[in-house]
């Protein structure tokens, strides 16, 4: 499991460490065209082509990359009014996925990916950036700041820091007035949460102390967590930001009870959407609130409704980031499909949270909302929705 483990963090999404992983209903091809056929987009009615660029030939991001094609597949077989689709393989060197982009903008109009932090930002740096493109995840920092994003890149990434931003400003709203306890180990991830809550909640005037924790293979030190349970009773913060995963944020609740609020990220919540009706449950997480997609909460959701699930082995457990990383490939068709028929302001009510997509000359803009969430009766079910 350390291996998905690592996988999944060069993707810049955290592994929510109690789940199996899935198998996708895909197999790969080096270079796959649909049938193509006209589409109206108002000035014109010349084919249009869409390329979904993945790391298929990567042994370690291939799986994540077919959850992403898949549903991406998904939702081209719902609405694909007669696009032309070009699945284009690379392996996970940044050089590769550089040649790969640079295919793809040959054969096609959108291009959706890369897939990786590596390779975004080597597309972001090349300068080659023509044709609008979708990334998926934000960009890997260079090592003298951030990466400077191109007029025609959008980044539509599950990004764990805008997560926490808006778990910051949600916590703000509800707690009291005092000062919140950033709960976070060494994993890079975790790092980035909590710096991107800190920030956020010292910008709604409150103040934060961020406190990294030690972890070995996953757990927390017991004998930390015994002096953080002192701490926070002395202390009495406002909220505690756990910047952590399932396990390790069960691990806190022990010691700590429910004297104080607690908020995280989607990394809190381990489980399908399907798992809540097969009798899984985290009791002792109840009253923990945090953020995630209506894919993971909420099966009356008009578009989650409309899409198939992914198919997993029948002896398989289901694992929470991939079905994620299925739905992120659900929304960015349907992001191309608009940007294809260049519409250049757009909303869509999406499985992976309400989207907005703005572009003018000058850069493409992207924000999505997720989903409030809470613990009750050891399952998470979005805020306001009855079990």
């Amino acid at each position: 499991m350390s291996g998905l483990r690592a996988t999944l963090a060069v993707l810049g999404i955290a592994f929510c460490g109690l789940c199996l992983p899935a198998q996708a209903n895909t197999t790969a091809t080096t270079v796959a065209q649909a049938e193509t056929g006209a589409v109206d987009l108002s000035t014109t009615e010349r084919t249009v082509s869409i390329a979904l660029l993945l790391p298929l030939r990567s042994a370690t991001l291939r799986e994540p990359a077919e959850m992403v094609r898949a549903g991406f597949q998904a939702a081209y077989e719902r609405e694909n009014d007669g696009l032309a689709i070009n699945i284009v393989e690379t392996g996970d060197a940044p050089q590769d996925i550089l040649s790969g982009y640079n295919a793809a903008v040959a054969m096609s109009d959108v291009v959706v990916g890369p897939l990786s932090r590596s390779g975004v930002a080597a597309v972001a740096q090349a300068g080659g950036v023509s044709k609008p493109t979708i990334a998926l995840t934000p960009p890997e920092a260079a090592e003298n700041g951030e990466v400077s994003v191109p007029p025609q890149m959008l980044l539509m990434g599950l990004s764990i820091e805008e997560e926490a931003r808006q778990v910051a400003s949600w916590a703000a709203r509800d707690a009291k007035p005092g000062r919140a306890l950033v709960l976070f180990t060494p994993t890079a991830w975790q790092r980035r949460a909590a710096k991107a809550f800190e920030t956020e909640w010292q910008q709604k005037k409150r103040e934060a102390e961020p406190l990294e924790l030690a972890a070995n293979d996953g757990f927390l030190n017991g004998r930390e967590l015994l002096q953080l349970k002192k701490q926070i009773e002395t202390d009495k913060p406002a909220v505690i930001f756990l910047a952590l995963d399932a396990r390790q944020a069960r691990q806190v609740r022990a010691v700590m009870g429910k004297g104080v609020p607690l908020y995280g990220t989607s990394q809190l919540n381990p489980f399908a959407l399907s798992d809540r009706a097969e009798g899984e449950r985290a009791l002792d997480m109840d009253g923990t609130r945090l953020l995630d997609i209506p894919w993971q909460l909420q099966p009356d959701h008009p578009a989650v409704m409309v899409y198939p699930r992914l198919v997993v082995a029948a002896d398989q457990k289901r694992n929470a980031d991939f079905e994620r990383l299925y739905a992120l490939g659900i929304d960015a068709y349907r992001v191309a499909r608009e940007i294809a028929a260049r519409r250049s302001n757009f909303e869509i009510d999406g499985v992976t949270g309400k989207l907005t997509v703005r572009f003018t000359q000058a850069q493409f803009s992207f924000a999505r909302s997720a989903q409030p969430a809470v613990y009750r009766e050891g399952s998470v079910i979005a805020v306001g929705q009855a079990r």
